[in-house]
């Protein structure tokens, strides 16, 4: 139960003020001009959208023909590569901003390299618990060759663009401080003790007996049938679909995470490559035995659009997959040479994920409805292609 003792708790946060600027000016257009009537309760931008905003041949009300990427390998991370690279090469300018040469950094007009998080400073963490907590990331090392922080690129420009009014200090750290000292903190006290912890400003741990509890909703109350949903002319009480099964001698294709690695970022870090310097796929025992798969054998996938994996992929036959699927870690098969430690290393997910479904209500893309077959062997076609 939520709120309620022995279940789960109502965290509390700290308040931390902003600086007072001045008020940002109103934008003329925003990405929802784009395609007017999608995706009515998308609570923020939505990716793929502005992607397929940056194609003419999609019409969109708005054409997009510049992007500033930062910190994101959208060849990695978002689904249709394809449709990735057409959006790019409509493109004006594509600047990028990002600490290692990803993928997308070959693609970019411009590249403005960012030192890591461990050669900067970044934004307070403020995060809701028990207790109300926030947390200081700091630099233990100097940045290295011409990076810079994120905070020194975005003021810089902002010098250029006539917009220096919204960085009125010129150090981050001036910055934190002043944010500090309004809640009986500094920037010195944050270097020494990292961490710092608040009580709470009300007893409210735990709703009281007989609270009247407000949600979030259009009701206030849990919803099961929605009547924001109702309001936007959409299905309130949303009905099963069925999901399409993999076709004969294909598999559906699920892709996670693993502890030791952060998406695609961390694939060429050289203590966490030590951990896990490659993905495998699962397969479950029966299928591997029908294909006469062995363990460790390297293959390569192929969905159901007759796309076939760059590089090979390392098989763990296991029981933690059903017969039906099989399972890869996403971040893998890096195509960058420069990425020296991942090129090469493992199979690429999101290469795989040619079909995408997407939510209408609000932009999500569900990107498990594609499906693998193996190829143990490739032919001379495979091979050109």
């Amino acid at each position: 139960s939520w709120g309620r003792r022995g279940g789960f708790y109502r965290p509390s946060k700290k308040s931390v003020p902003s600086y007072p600027l001045p008020e940002y000016p109103h934008p003329a257009k925003t990405w929802s001009d784009a395609f007017p009537g999608k995706y009515p309760l998308a609570g923020t931008a939505v990716s793929n959208a502005l992607i397929d905003a940056s194609i003419p041949e999609n019409n969109p009300g708005l054409l997009i023909k510049g992007w500033i990427v930062n910190g994101t390998n959208l060849i990695n991370t978002i689904p249709n590569q394809a449709n990735t690279l057409k959006a790019i090469q409509n493109l004006d300018l594509l600047l990028v901003v990002d600490t290692m040469p990803m993928e997308i950094t070959g693609y970019a007009d411009v590249i403005l390299p960012e030192c890591t998080y461990l050669e900067r400073y970044d934004s307070l963490r403020v995060s809701p618990h028990r207790k109300p907590a926030i947390a200081l990331r700091m630099p233990v090392a100097e940045p290295k060759n011409e990076t810079k922080s994120g905070y020194w690129i975005a003021r810089e420009l902002s010098k250029k663009l006539g917009l220096e009014k919204y960085f009125p200090f010129e150090k981050q750290e001036e910055l934190l401080d002043w944010q500090l000292k309004q809640i009986g903190s500094s920037l010195e006290e944050m270097q020494r003790i990292g961490v710092k912890t608040f009580e709470r400003e009300a007893d409210d741990l735990y709703f009281a007996e007989n609270e009247a509890v407000e949600f979030p909703t259009d009701s206030g109350k849990i919803e099961l049938y929605s009547l924001s949903f109702e309001a936007a002319g959409i299905d309130p009480l949303p009905k099963y679909t069925p999901h399409e099964e993999p076709p004969e001698g294909f598999y559906r294709l699920i892709y996670g995470r693993a502890p030791m690695h952060t998406f695609s970022r961390t694939a060429n870090n050289p203590h966490l490559t030590d951990l896990m310097d490659e993905n495998t796929v699962w397969i479950n025992p029966k299928v591997a035995k029908e294909w006469g798969i062995t363990n460790d054998q390297y293959i390569w996938l192929k969905n159901q659009d007759g796309v076939i994996s760059d590089f090979q992929i390392k098989v763990r036959i296991t029981e933690r997959i059903r017969w039906d699927s099989v399972y890869m870690v996403h971040g893998f098969g890096h195509t960058q040479k420069q990425m020296k430690r991942c090129y090469g290393r493992g199979a690429s997910d999101t290469q795989l994920i040619t079909k995408v479904l997407v939510d209408p209500v609000m932009g999500g893309t569900g990107m498990r409805g594609n499906f693998v077959t193996f190829i143990t062997e490739k032919t001379e076609q495979e091979v050109a292609s």
